[in-house]
């Protein structure tokens, strides 16, 4: 009973102007005059948020690129490439959060009420836990691929979408559980020095979660490597070694970009900002980790002639390029009849896995 009280009594503060302040005071260790004192700045954006926001507006920019590309050509339209769409979607919410979380940061975060709040970290926590279920899906769509027969049949559509609705539900779930109560209201000595409302316990569980699933990759991504290195085609492996390639380096950009900021989640967790100085200086590694949203689109670009050529096109509808193209066709979605198109045609009904013959480098 007692526990039940406690809880509504937590969801009546949601709206509570005052606990923000209250909770930026411990936890960043200011009195209230130093909390007012910043509260009454004048909300000029410095360098760090203005590269921030410029990085921001490329990836929105890009992302789009990569899903107005996936849309228009039917050479595109398998799982491999609805995946990679998927991931560009979480990356073009990443892109949006950021935008939002930079508006609404400095002084204006002592004028937000406590739900505003979650909404605004929540949004950029869903979209990194996106990304990393988009990385997950990827993986186990390689390794369903290389080790199961009739891949491309007519399951294929239902396995796909599983995965991509399995990916955004669950990654909700995870960015919504401070709003839905897992936070540190009433609890000041659980708050976190980072994220002043979020209970450390809930950024160790996060980061923890995150950190499996990236093993987890991995070692679907070795032993797709094993399985491929084990194959007596050589064509075959040519390919596979460098589609593995590409998502490798996917992987790799993501751990790079996201390492410094996990890093200061765990150290949040552990060490308080009197004693861990750093801390005060998190939003530089959250900065470096905005990256990965923005270099995905440009390793797509790099591995694959297709999605070059398909950018090319884009950018002429969109203006970008002038190539005398007429306008009227810019819009059209392009029915090519790639070699990939061929492979997955070929394969729709064979009890082989699709790469023993062809797949695609993206």
């Amino acid at each position: 009973m007692h526990a039940h009280c406690v809880c509504l009594s937590k969801y009546s503060q949601y709206y509570n102007t005052n606990l923000i302040r209250l909770h930026y005071a411990h936890a960043k260790n200011m009195s209230k005059a130093e909390i007012h004192e910043r509260e009454s700045e004048k909300d000029h954006p410095d360098l760090l948020s203005i590269i921030i926001l410029v990085i921001c507006t490329i990836i929105i920019f890009e992302n789009l690129l990569v899903l107005m590309a996936v849309w228009r050509n039917k050479k595109f339209h398998s799982a491999m490439f609805f995946f990679i769409g998927n991931l560009a979607f979480s990356d073009l919410l990443a892109g949006c959060a950021y935008i939002v979380n930079i508006i609404l940061s400095g002084p204006r975060t002592y004028s937000l009420c406590p739900v505003q709040w979650f909404i605004r970290e929540g949004t950029a926590f869903i979209a990194l836990a996106a990304s990393v279920f988009s990385l997950l899906a990827i993986a186990i769509e390689r390794y369903v691929a290389i080790t199961k027969v009739k891949v491309y049949g007519s399951n294929k559509s239902c396995r796909m979408f599983l995965l991509i609705g399995a990916c955004w539900v669950t990654s909700i779930l995870l960015g919504g559980l401070p709003i839905l109560g897992w936070n540190c209201i009433f609890d000041l000595g659980d708050c976190s020095t980072v994220l002043p409302l979020y209970s450390k316990k809930y950024i160790v569980f996060v980061v923890t979660v995150f950190s499996l699933i990236l093993l987890s990759i991995l070692i679907l991504y070795v032993r797709i490597y094993l399985i491929v290195r084990s194959s007596n085609q050589v064509t075959t492996n040519m390919q596979a070694y460098s589609l593995l390639k590409t998502v490798t380096i996917v992987l790799g950009v993501f751990i790079v970009c996201w390492l410094p900021a996990f890093t200061i989640l765990l150290l949040d967790s552990s060490c308080s900002i009197q004693v861990c100085t750093i801390l005060d200086k998190a939003k530089i590694f959250f900065g470096f980790a905005t990256l990965n949203s923005a270099l995905n689109p440009v390793i797509y670009t790099l591995r694959s002639k297709d999605m070059r050529r398909e950018f090319l096109r884009v950018l002429c509808c969109w203006g970008v390029l002038q190539s005398g193209r007429p306008s009227d066709r810019c819009l059209i979605p392009l029915k090519s009849s790639s070699s990939l198109e061929h492979c997955t045609n070929k394969h729709e009904h064979q009890m082989v896995p699709i790469m023993k013959d062809c797949t695609t480098c993206v």
